[in-house]
């Protein structure tokens, strides 16, 4: 094939991942944005394969059928509950690839007698590190994500510093590759002391940290993928990666923010009550009003306005179905009822929206922290299902607390405030919440999805 048809197609393909996330920025546009970037993707793979003459079209064509067939099994199959580890599984996907084609590269160069460039023995080398510390973190992530593994922070001895050797010893294996690059299990050590790099970068990071390590093990994926497009000298691959790449650390930062957390506290700090944290008993003794479905159904009798906030006990009891409904019913009777969504809420970026998405609930309803922040003086009932820290008033109140500073949804400002839990227990921050002991806050102890179908009910009798 001509070099420069194999260039426009590259470019062309290129073209449509850029339109591809341009149309993801938005959930009006996000499904042509998704196909547009498939279509990208699908034109660099035949063009690659058909120019190189690797394998044949037949191949190709069986290749692309049993590619949708997995694909397709994976739409169907996985619930919008586990799209988080899920994603977390595709990101280790691709740093794994990195790391098997980069590997693959440099042994051919070196059975065909070809000494190879300084640059793509660097961009090998960056390809490993990068790709392995991609795999096995991504692994771990989807392990705590899955219940594997506890989600809480695993916390060794000397594991900090151990952190620091193992960094510092790939990145001399690294160097010592770039100097011998015939010695090609010098590459494998280097992979193998990246993923236990990997491994220990991710195990400490407890599961309200679970957004941000998405984001950022996706953008450590783009950039693996980058530097094996250095290594192949292929531009498709470089621009796609470089995009992943960048979105990702942008991401990243934006989660990072909506946590009032730096990157360095996520990677290396542990979430821990400060000195003058309050116990369960001093928040909640005597102060813990209990209610049920017929008492909260009095509350929208004369209820102009109501915002629902969910939160990852949503996801898990699965009620976003149900919640829909009651937000359907609510509107029934004039009131105007409005989703406040936490950026950080779930356990990935976006999550709430995905799974409000899932219900048919429109996007217009969805509103952003900022946003919907300035309204809740203005609202009559707040509807808490399975959200803890990102309603916190402490986080306004406690400079001493572990999550002070963290922007949060002023839940605690509206009428009356109804809290759906199943018990009292902390979030992931670990500290109590002063909100459920308020005196316009009623604690409707349920699993979300139940409490949420017996609320329906009484509104419907009452």
């Amino acid at each position: 094939m001509p070099v420069s048809v194999v260039n426009i197609a590259y470019l062309v393909a290129s073209v449509l991942f850029i339109m591809g996330l341009k149309g993801l920025t938005h959930p009006r546009t996000a499904v042509r944005g998704n196909l547009l970037g498939a279509m990208g993707m699908l034109l660099a793979i035949v063009v690659t394969l058909w120019d190189q003459r690797i394998i044949s079209f037949e191949i190709i064509l069986i290749g692309l059928v049993v590619g949708s067939a997995i694909g397709a099994i994976f739409a169907v199959k996985i619930q919008m509950t586990a799209m988080p580890q899920m994603v977390a599984l595709f990101n280790g996907f691709g740093g794994g690839a990195s790391v098997f084609v980069a590997g693959a590269a440099l042994i051919e160069l070196i059975i065909a007698g070809v000494h190879p460039q300084t640059e793509f023995t660097i961009a090998t080398g960056a390809s490993g590190i990068i790709g392995a510390v991609t795999f096995w973190g991504s692994l771990v992530a989807f392990a705590k994500l899955q219940g594997v593994m506890t989600e809480k922070s695993i916390v060794l001895p000397g594991q900090q510093f151990l952190k620091v050797v193992l960094g510092i010893v790939s990145v001399g294996l690294a160097v010592w590759l770039v100097l011998n690059p015939e010695l090609t299990n010098t590459y494998w050590i280097l992979v193998g002391v990246a993923s236990a790099l990997g491994i220990l970068l991710v195990i400490p990071i407890g599961g309200a940290d679970m957004p941000v390590v998405i984001a950022l093990l996706n953008s450590y994926s783009g950039l693996a993928a980058a530097a094996t497009g250095f290594v192949l000298g292929n531009n498709v691959l470089i621009i796609a990666g470089s995009l992943v790449g960048a979105s990702g650390v942008i991401l990243t930062n934006i989660m990072c923010k909506a946590m009032n957390r730096s990157l360095t506290n996520v990677l290396f700090g542990i979430m821990e009550p400060g000195e003058s944290a309050q116990t369960s008993d001093e928040v909640y003794e005597g102060k813990i009003k209990a209610t049920s479905a017929d008492e909260i159904a009095m509350l929208f009798d004369g209820a102009r306005r109501v915002v629902i906030v969910p939160g990852y006990g949503m996801a898990v009891a699965q009620a976003q179905h149900a919640v829909r409904d009651l937000a359907n019913l609510l509107e029934s009777k004039g009131i105007e009822v409005e989703f406040a969504i936490h950026p950080v809420a779930g356990r990935m970026p976006g999550h709430m929206n995905v799974l409000l998405a899932e219900a048919n609930v429109e996007y217009d309803k969805l509103k952003e922290m900022d946003e919907i922040n300035p309204t809740f003086q203005q609202t009559d009932v707040a509807i808490v299902i399975g959200a803890n820290d990102v309603v916190n008033p402490v986080a306004r109140e406690d400079s001493n607390s572990p999550i002070a500073g963290m922007p949060i949804l002023d839940v605690d400002k509206a009428r009356y405030v109804v809290v759906i839990k199943r018990s009292l227990s902390p979030g992931f921050a670990g500290i109590p919440n002063p909100l459920f002991a308020k005196d316009n806050t009623l604690m409707f102890f349920n699993d979300g999805k139940k409490a949420i179908v017996e609320l329906i009910e009484a509104i419907k009798e009452s």
